[in-house]
């Protein structure tokens, strides 16, 4: 069976003995309880786990702290992010945040306008990671925060699980290819829109729990 497998669960529990995986990517795909045994596994790349998202064993090692370890060793405001409890704490963080990003968009001026658009090993371009930036703002700040009843921009992207057939009513088009020039200035002004909220929020206000229908979530604005 070759081609694009999608939204189905007829895997479920199933067994593959002297099956050829190779080359295969599983995206946004559910692998709890998923065992490999005596299995050729070569080059495999599992990104995206960071440590915090259940066990992982190899060789009858739990590697989970040691990923997570060395992420930290890497990444010291992973450390910073976990810790963060006050409104101090949140602002300090998107200080950290801003300054991380302003490095990666000093480095994509860099590239020839094509580069930014293009895509690698199956992952967005660097275009439409800043889109996606616009739909997380949109959802929190827009939805969350301002409680606006139609908070996307027709430029965001939102997850790559998240039903195309509905985005429509979110007002997203899909089939949009603006500029990078374009999608920068956007995302300037949600980074605007962030560090306006984060600049009064108070204890209190983290505490909240705060729910609105029609994006799909439910979530804290703080923790």
């Amino acid at each position: 069976m070759t081609g694009e497998q999608t939204d189905t669960g007829a895997f479920r529990g199933a067994t593959f003995t002297g099956v050829d995986l190779s080359g295969a990517t599983f995206r946004d795909c559910d692998l709890t309880g998923v065992r490999i045994v005596a299995s050729e596994v070569a080059d495999l790349l599992v990104s995206g786990h960071g440590g915090q998202a259940g066990r992982v064993v190899v060789g009858d090692v739990d590697v989970t702290a040691l990923v997570a370890a060395e992420l930290d060793r890497r990444h010291p405001e992973r450390v910073r992010l976990r810790a963060m409890r006050s409104a101090d704490d949140f602002r300090a963080m998107w200080d950290t945040t801003v300054r991380l990003w302003s490095g990666t968009i000093a480095q994509a001026e860099r590239l020839p306008e094509t580069a930014r658009h293009e895509r690698v090993d199956g992952e967005w371009s660097f275009v439409e990671t800043l889109r996606h930036l616009v739909f997380a703002v949109d959802t929190w700040v827009g939805r969350m925060v301002r409680d606006e009843p139609t908070p996307c921009h027709r430029l965001a992207l939102p997850p790559t699980d998240y039903p195309a057939r509905a985005t429509p009513e979110l007002g997203i088009d899909l089939a949009a290819t603006p500029s990078y020039a374009e999608v920068l200035a956007l995302y300037g002004e949600r980074c605007a829109q962030v560090g306006a909220a984060v600049a009064t929020v108070t204890d209190a206000e983290l505490a909240q729990r705060r729910a609105r229908p029609g994006l799909g979530c439910g979530v804290a604005f703080g923790r």
